[in-house]
C-alpha cells in the first residue's frame, strides 16, 4: 500500500528524515514512534502530499482523493455544529456516504450530546474527536492520523482506539504517537524513527517477543522474607525488589537461569506462591532501549 525508497527531506542544513525506507502493508494499522523532533510529522507530511521530499521517491497503491489526513490539532470554522462539520466533509468528498453516516459517526465518537452544538465550545479532546469522524466519514482507503490521542481523557481515547481498530482491514491507518499503551493495543506493525532515520520497521509482536526479559513477577503469602534470603545466595539471582509486603521481583542472569532454578528454589524454602510468571515486556520498554 505505501512504499517509500530512500526517503529524505532537509530544512538547509537540517536533516529531518534520511533514507527512509517505509513499507506499510494494505489494511494495516501501523504506528510510526519516536522522540520528538524524529521525523514523524516530517514523513506523514510527505505521505499525505503536503511536504516535498528533498529525494528519494514514495509509492501509494491508491489516489489522492482516497487518502485523508487528520492533523495533530484539528481545527474547524467556529460557528458550525458538530453535524455540519461531517456533513461538510462528507458532500465535499468525491464519493459521498450517505447522509445517514454522519449521524452514526457523532454516536462513535461520543459526540451524540454535542451534535448540534457549534465547536468554538468544544474542548481539545471533542475536537480530536470530532476530527476522526469527519476523516473517517467517507471511508478512505488510506488515513494519515497525527497524535489522535493526545488530548483525549481515558473515556475518549478508548473511542478513539476503538474507531481505528474497526478500520483494520477496511483501510489502510498510519498513525504517529507518543502514548505507546495506544501503539501497542491497535497496532499490526510499527516504524520507529531515530533522528531522521528508520530504525526498526516490523510487527509488534515480533519486536516483543525478541526482548524477552530475565525477569519474573512473584506474589507469595507470608512470610517472604526467607524466600528473600534464599534468593539473594543464589548465584544466577541478578536482583530481588520487593514491590508490596507479598510481591517480589526476581531478575535473573538468564532466562534459562529463571526456568532451571527459580521454582526449585521456591520449593526449598517451601515458599507458598500465589502466582509466578515473567514480568511483560511492553513497547515502552523495547523503544526506549533503541532510542536511547
Amino acid at each position: 500500500m505505501i512504499r517509500t525508497e530512500k526517503l529524505s527531506k532537509h530544512y538547509g542544513k537540517v536533516v529531518a528524515l534520511d533514507a527512509v525506507d517505509l513499507e506499510v502493508p494494505a489494511g494495516s494499522v501501523y504506528g510510526l514512534i519516536g522522540p520528538n523532533g524524529a521525523g514523524k510529522t516530517t514523513l506523514l507530511g510527505i505521505l499525505a502530499g503536503l511536504k516535498t521530499p528533498t529525494s528519494g521517491s514514495v509509492t501509494l497503491d491508491v489516489s489522492p482523493s482516497e487518502v485523508a489526513v487528520l492533523p495533530d490539532t484539528p481545527r474547524f470554522d467556529p460557528w458550525l455544529t458538530a453535524r455540519e462539520v461531517i456533513d461538510l466533509a462528507r458532500t465535499i468528498g468525491a464519493n459521498p456516504s450517505p447522509a445517514a453516516r454522519v449521524e452514526s459517526l457523532l454516536s462513535e465518537a461520543g459526540l451524540a450530546d454535542a451534535t448540534d452544538r457549534p465547536v468554538k465550545g468544544f474542548s481539545r479532546g471533542m475536537l480530536q474527536r470530532l476530527g476522526l469522524a469527519a476523516t473517517i466519514v467517507n471511508k478512505p482507503q488510506l488515513l494519515l492520523l497525527d497524535e489522535p490521542s493526545s488530548a483525549l481523557d481515558p473515556i475518549g481515547r478508548r473511542e478513539v482506539l476503538d474507531l481505528v481498530s474497526r478500520l483494520r482491514g477496511e483501510a489502510t491507518v498510519v498513525f504517529s504517537s507518543h502514548i505507546l499503551a495506544d501503539v501497542q493495543e491497535v497496532c499490526d506493525t510499527v516504524g520507529i524513527l531515530r533522528n531522521g532515520r528508520l530504525v526498526y520497521q516490523g510487527s509488534v509482536a515480533h519486536l516483543l517477543s525478541d526482548r524477552i526479559t530475565p525477569r519474573y513477577l512473584v506474589r507469595l503469602r507470608p512470610p517472604i522474607e526467607p524466600t528473600i534470603e534464599a534468593l539473594g545466595r543464589s548465584p544466577w539471582v541478578v536482583a530481588v525488589d520487593q514491590l508490596g509486603p507479598d510481591q517480589l521481583r526476581i531478575e535473573t542472569a538468564s532466562v534459562a537461569d529463571a526456568e532451571s532454578s527459580l521454582t526449585a528454589v521456591l520449593a526449598q524454602v517451601e515458599a507458598r506462591v500465589v502466582s509466578f510468571g515473567p514480568e511483560a515486556v511492553t513497547l515502552e520498554d523495547v523503544v526506549l532501549e533503541i532510542v536511547t
